[in-house]
């Protein structure tokens, strides 16, 4: 990315100032080394956002930004409906509410090691995983519709998990305002045996080692110590998610016209949060939440049988579970007035501080755990919120480390037998349906997720608490 477009305001936070058609600055939250490893696309889709009705205060971009539709990923948008405001569904992105919930045992790595090539089978084998994979479960679409409007309400009612894992997950398990009628029947007849899947991509279920501790105090309120045995599930809203995103983009670009919206970019394609289009959008997604969180839920009700089989007497205990695809409303100070917006994370995770009402009261004190995956064979991270990230970020931080590379360009560069092997000899299993999917999430094709999390706590939008390393993988 071109430095002389933008202005430092401090080590790391850099300000594109308006100019054409922005109504707002740009905002990105880097150092100087990401800044320029930044595609020029990233800068370009920022100022794209800025152009938008209704944005408030600026188009933000997190430390792991890179090109995606529309937003680019890693982007935090808000807007007041009251002063024309849009919801897009390329702001959202078209895997609606994929998230990480990050579970915890009381295990070590001594007690995995003992039992890791078969504990690795057997989460494989229990997970489906990977393009189009369906699982045990089918649902009919009264069925569907039930679980559009309850998310892990729902799936702890069918008997998947424990009552006390919704107080433990956004929105307590369950988004409300879901309208699953909104919702097509091409959509839900894609998701019909895919509950309880991982899909492909970035999707990953992980077994990892809690390698290093940052602040204790909270560490220990999270349940988090050096030396001990968490897991984490990566994933979203499957084919659902997909679907509904491609359904309505589609829509709002075909109306632009109408709701005299004039798109700097057609991938941008949008519609006002007060019109019927928009609403009718924001019930889908919505329901889309809620399909993403009842998956994640069934997950992890799979991976709980699945651990029982080797440690009968280990819990795993739901730290928190977060998503980093979607639109919430939240209100927030502008202006010395207190409003209603709505927030569209793209790659970017929730990040409430200490004190939010809208937290339970085991992280009322600590701030809102921010759980940020590696990349297969890197390290992920566990964050909290921090005070004063409603004024820098909506309380947004970063979601992942960020691709540096696309996928053809990892598929040129590596071959997913080898890198498996590369791995199993650092004491990592990858267990996954296609070598393929391992090549083109190489971790190497992703930015240094150590840089992106350090960035993210210098600039004050959450704190370090815990390092983790991966042990088992199972990927799509």
């Amino acid at each position: 990315m071109d430095m002389n477009r933008l202005e430092k305001i401090s080590e790391t936070e850099w300000r594109a100032p308006p100019h054409g058609k922005m109504r707002v600055p740009g905002i990105i939250f880097a150092d100087e080394v990401l800044i320029r490893e930044m595609d020029e696309k990233v800068l370009e889709q920022m100022t794209n956002v800025a152009c938008l009705p209704g944005i408030v205060k600026a188009s933000y971009v997190m430390p792991d930004g890179h090109w995606g539709y529309g937003f680019p990923i890693g982007g935090v948008a808000a807007f007041d409906p009251d002063e024309g405001g849009i919801i897009s569904g390329g702001g959202v992105g078209f895997d609606i509410s994929c998230g990480v919930r990050c579970l915890v045992s009381e295990l070590t790595r001594e007690d995995i090691e003992r039992v890791k090539e078969l504990l690795a089978h057997e989460l494989s084998r229990a997970i489906p995983a990977g393009m189009g994979r369906g699982g045990r479960i089918f649902l009919t679409l009264p069925e569907m519709d039930e679980m559009l409007m309850g998310g892990a309400k729902w799936a702890v009612a069918q008997g998947y998990g424990e009552a006390a894992d919704l107080e433990h997950i956004e929105e307590k398990g369950c988004m409300e305002g879901a309208h699953p009628y909104e919702v097509s029947d091409k959509a839900k007849k894609r998701q019909q045996d895919e509950m309880g899947t991982l899909g492909s991509g970035n999707h990953y279920l992980e077994v990892q080692e809690v390698t290093q501790i940052y602040h204790p105090k909270i560490a220990e309120t999270f349940g988090i110590k050096k030396g001990q045995i968490v897991v984490m599930i990566h994933c979203g809203s499957r084919g659902l998610g997909h679907q509904i995103g491609t359904e309505y983009l589609r829509e709002m670009a075909l109306k632009a016209e109408e709701y005299k919206i004039k798109l700097p970019d057609r991938e941008l394609a949008c519609a006002p949060i007060n019109s019927s289009l928009g609403q009718q959008y924001l019930g889908a997604m919505r329901a889309g939440i809620n399909c993403a969180l009842a998956n994640r839920q069934i997950l992890t009700h799979l991976l709980r049988e699945a651990w029982q089989t080797f440690f009968p007497h280990s819990a795993l205990k739901l730290l928190y579970d977060v998503s980093h695809n979607t639109c919430k409303v939240e209100e927030y100070p502008v202006e010395g007035k207190l409003r209603k917006l709505y927030i569209h994370r793209k790659g970017a995770t929730r990040a409430f501080g200490p004190g939010h009402p809208s937290l339970p009261p085991v992280f009322q004190k600590t701030g809102q755990p921010v759980l940020i995956g590696g990349s297969m064979g890197t390290a992920s991270y566990i964050l909290a919120g921090m005070e004063g990230a409603d004024q820098r970020s909506f309380n947004s931080s970063c979601h992942g480390a960020g691709r540096a590379l696309s996928r053809h360009q990892a598929l040129r560069q590596w071959q997913g037998k080898q890198l498996v092997q590369e791995l199993e000899d650092r004491g990592i299993l990858i267990r996954s349906p296609s070598y393929r999917g391992v090549a083109e999430e190489a971790p190497l094709a992703y930015k240094d997720v150590n840089a992106v999390v350090n960035i993210a706590e210098k600039a004050g939008l959450s704190r370090k608490i815990a390092r983790l390393a991966p042990v088992i993988c199972v990927k799509g």
